[in-house]
């Protein structure tokens, strides 16, 4: 950073993670010795895609940390907290949140050490178990969080600084719920992961079927490839009902976990049937479902954070035995998710939902936003600048001093260089 020519414009502030040190930076005729290099040049891609995995192995790890954390405060928390007659964790309504908490960390300490044992085998590409660690992890941990203030109440809501000052416990479940927002978000958006993981499973189907949906071949090229397309098929689906019927007698060596494990193997291939028939059904469209997509991906999120969970139950039964009740609770509540996404793939409202959209971003309830304060400014005003738009404008501009940090006020986490005004709306 002491480098001649990096200026540091702007350090940017977020509403959680105050110690990040993203910011705006120029370069003015900066050299790189090359002995500074990271890797060999143009490696770059190469290392950043690593940098990504290396991240989604932190992020579930992280999660599931905090995910502890969370429910360690709420257990003693409920235990001493006296409400309606006594301690909170006697009422249903605090008890089911609870034990959701308690299974659901199970299951995310479970993601992240499996992920964890993967990339230690140098003979594994886990780019698809990182990618559905990282988002199953991140989602459920957002969640657990905001549980775990409601259940601290407004003592959650206070602030530790504030807690500590009137001489209370300063246990700061407020930064935590800023804090792993922004999980869900970076390292890959949900969005992006769901696209991810959906194009991996689709994947085997555009190998073997995609030409007959792609718009550019002939109907001749379409049908040359059909006997192939058949062949595959003609096996492959049958095989995807004819297992199912077969499962009852598998994994009885598990006992009560066994039955978990049927049901994740029948999932699994109803999944399946489901994907190639919105293929038959959607065909070159089926990249724009995302809702359908989707869903399809949180299922194998739910069914590979079941499988995880009740095969380290079985195999730590010596040294965690309270593990299978963790497993086989958390497993209970998985598969009513995946019964509910399995349904709702095909039976949904997504086009009137998308269709309402589009009247949305025409104007048509724009009524619906007056009596509010408003936002003072314009769809043109929010529309993110551009690379070239921004170095054409530095050209245009004399060059500014660089900010040195000085003048800063911290006191309400939101700082400005020294001399210009903050502008609140």
């Amino acid at each position: 950073m002491d480098s001649p020519g990096v200026e540091v414009q702007q350090r940017c502030h977020f509403m959680g993670l105050r110690a990040l040190a993203n910011g705006v930076l120029t370069f003015n005729n900066v050299r790189v010795p090359r002995e500074n290099l990271v890797g060999k040049e143009g490696d770059g891609l190469r290392i950043a895609l690593a940098t990504l995995n290396t991240g989604r192995l932190s992020l579930p790890a992280a999660t599931a940390g905090a995910a502890k954390t969370a429910l360690e405060v709420c257990r003693k928390w409920a235990s001493v907290r006296k409400q309606w007659g006594g301690p909170i964790a006697q009422h249903e309504a605090v008890a089911q949140q609870l034990a959701h908490m308690a299974t659901t960390t199970y299951a995310m300490d479970t993601l992240s050490k499996t992920l964890g044992a993967l990339a230690d085998r140098s003979d594994r590409d886990i780019r698809l178990e990182a990618a559905a660690a990282k988002e199953w992890n991140t989602t459920r941990g957002w969640e657990l969080t905001d549980t775990a203030l409601q259940i601290r109440g407004g003592r959650g809501y206070e602030t530790e600084a504030s807690l500590a000052a009137r001489g209370e416990p300063a246990i700061g479940i407020e930064r935590m719920l800023r804090d792993c927002r922004i999980n869900r978000i970076f390292e890959g958006s949900s969005e992006i992961m769901h696209l991810f993981i959906a194009r991996e499973a689709v994947d085997k189907h555009l190998e073997v079927a995609g030409a007959l949906i792609d718009p550019k071949l002939s109907m001749v090229e379409k049908l040359k490839r059909l006997p192939r397309v058949i062949a595959f098929y003609a096996l492959w689906y049958p095989m995807q009902w004819l297992p199912g019927l077969l499962t009852w007698a598998r994994y009885r060596e598990l006992g009560a976990l066994g039955e978990h494990l049927r049901f994740a193997e029948r999932a699994s291939r109803r999944l399946s049937r489901s994907i190639f028939h919105g293929m038959v059904r959607f065909g070159p469209k089926l990249e724009k479902k995302q809702a359908f997509l989707f869903r399809a991906v949180d299922v194998a999120l739910e069914l590979f954070a079941l499988t995880a969970s009740v095969l380290r139950a079985q195999r730590d039964t010596r040294v965690f035995p309270a593990g299978v009740q963790l497993a086989d609770g958390f497993a209970n509540t998985a598969r009513v998710r995946v019964d509910d996404k399995l349904r709702d793939m095909w039976s949904n409202d997504d086009v009137a939902l998308y269709q309402l959209t589009g009247k949305l971003m025409r104007g048509d309830f724009v009524d619906l936003e007056q009596g509010a304060i408003g936002v003072p400014f314009s769809a043109q005003d929010l529309e993110p600048q551009t690379m070239e738009s921004y170095f054409a404008e530095q050209h245009q501009q004399p060059r500014t001093p660089p900010y040195d940090g000085a003048g800063l006020d911290d006191s309400d986490g939101a700082r400005a260089p020294q001399g210009h005004a903050r502008t609140h709306h």
